[in-house]
């Protein structure tokens, strides 16, 4: 019967490790895509002076990465109060996360409609533009994402599942979220700088 646990206690280690490998080969994988489209747009901008982003990128974009930097921190607490074993301010970490992260969600959504307001769209001539929508859409369809993750780490707060699998949850959900803080400020800083 030992030797069972033993073995099942192994698979359980080569699982987990299996899974915050696979999380890793992600974020490489959706940051070469994000590198990829980076090229896409230096080469675009280099071919002629008439293409660039030729517009101030919106306030709401700071709003945004103010959002989503707390967000971050919030996560950090949450994550450490998983270590503690204290639940409750888990959850009460995890939900300002999800709140924020939503927050995050309205703000960048926002930001599209002042740049409709000022009649940039998806579609125009001027594809530098256009990459404005493909990175922060890609970005948000990340951000969807790390918000499942998030309610699925708050959901097993609230049953609650086993401490190792809270705190193993936990920390994949911390490694992406902080992930996608990062991506974020590469995306702002790229644009603000090709603005």
């Amino acid at each position: 019967m030992e030797h069972t646990d033993d073995y099942t206690t192994e698979e359980l280690i080569q699982s987990r490790k299996a899974k915050k490998f696979n999380l890793w080969l992600g974020m490489i994988g959706m940051f070469m895509m994000f590198a990829a489209l980076s090229s896409g747009f230096i080469v675009y901008t280099a071919s002629g002076v008439d293409k660039g982003i030729k517009t101030i990128l919106p306030d709401t974009f700071i709003y945004s990465t103010i959002v989503i930097l707390v967000s971050s921190l919030t996560l950090h607490f949450a994550y450490r109060a998983a270590k503690r074993e204290q639940i409750g301010k888990q959850k009460l970490y995890l939900s300002l996360t999800i709140a924020l992260g939503v927050a995050f969600f309205v703000l960048q959504t926002d930001a599209w409609s002042v740049l409709a307001d000022r009649g940039i769209y998806f579609v125009n001539n001027n594809a530098s533009q256009s990459f404005i929508y493909v990175f922060t859409g890609m970005h948000l369809a990340h951000i969807i994402a790390g918000l499942i993750v998030l309610v699925r780490c708050l959901w097993g707060a609230m049953k609650p599942i086993p401490f190792p699998d809270n705190q193993f949850r936990m920390n994949l959900a911390t490694i992406f979220w902080h992930f996608l803080d990062l991506l974020w400020i590469y995306i702002y800083v790229f644009l603000l700088l090709n603005q």
